[in-house]
């Protein structure tokens, strides 16, 4: 079997890339994000960040942006069980890419590679992945995070990529800590929307508590979540958090 993290045989990375530019914007975010999914041949892109300060057991990875879609809480959730433990202690004590095998690989990271990331055990998740990390104090650290069946990864790109997904925090905490313009303010109907989502409520279940129809309250999400910014419902409500609207 074909590792997941070795290059076909014969064939060499084709794809240089370009200097780095400056998102500004969540949406140019997507597409950095997009263009290093491309590039390594990922099926999905994620950004895991910690929340909460402290001591270990007050602090968890939480999943702010991906292209799973409908699918971000359960994969989310089964990345988080499978490797969450590993991957917040590496964190703390190194900042060399971390990979994992799916549940259908059984070979090992080439010896060329395995200078320059760390393996963890092999898990029962679907699909092969490599997490970059990225410390920069508070809010700002986490991991970028690429999963697919296979992946194009050599010694060059994954110090390339690694680069590249320093730069998506940075803009990813200065989205967040740049203050929001009056006119941008959540209010209240937004926020309590925001809050009951944000404790496992379905769009009905709000509607029901709040005496609003469903349609109201998936506009007031759906404004929430462009005032902050945020590409789905799930990155919303974390930034509500970070930024101290909900709890």
């Amino acid at each position: 079997m074909v590792h997941p993290f070795s290059q076909p045989g014969g064939e060499g990375p084709e794809i240089r890339i370009a200097k780095l530019s400056r998102p500004k914007r969540t949406t140019d975010v997507v597409a950095a994000l997009q263009h290093m999914q491309k590039v390594v041949g990922a099926r999905n892109f994620a950004v895991f960040r910690v929340l909460g300060r402290g001591l270990p057991s007050t602090r968890r990875l939480t999943c702010t942006l991906s292209s799973w879609a409908g699918e971000t809480e359960n994969m989310a959730r089964g990345l988080v069980e499978a490797h969450g433990e590993a991957l917040m202690a590496h964190l703390d004590t190194s900042m060399l890419p971390v990979v994992w095998e799916g549940e259908d690989a059984n070979a090992f990271v080439s010896d060329e590679l395995a200078a320059f990331v760390q393996r963890l055990p092999a898990s029962r998740l679907p699909c092969a992945g490599i997490a970059f990390p990225v410390r920069l104090g508070s809010s700002g650290n986490g991991f970028v995070v690429l999963v697919g069946d296979f992946l194009r990864v050599d010694t060059d790109l994954v110090l390339d990529m690694h680069m590249r997904a320093g730069h998506i925090m940075v803009d990813l905490l200065a989205a967040d800590e740049k203050r929001l313009q009056p006119a941008e303010a959540l209010n209240e109907r937004e926020i309590a929307c925001l809050q009951m989502a944000g404790d496992g409520c379905i769009s009905e279940s709000i509607a029901e508590k709040l005496g609003l129809s469903v349609h109201t309250v998936n506009a007031y999400l759906g404004t929430a979540t462009t005032k902050l910014d945020a590409v789905n419902r799930v990155q919303a409500i974390a930034k509500a958090i970070r930024l101290g609207y909900i709890r």
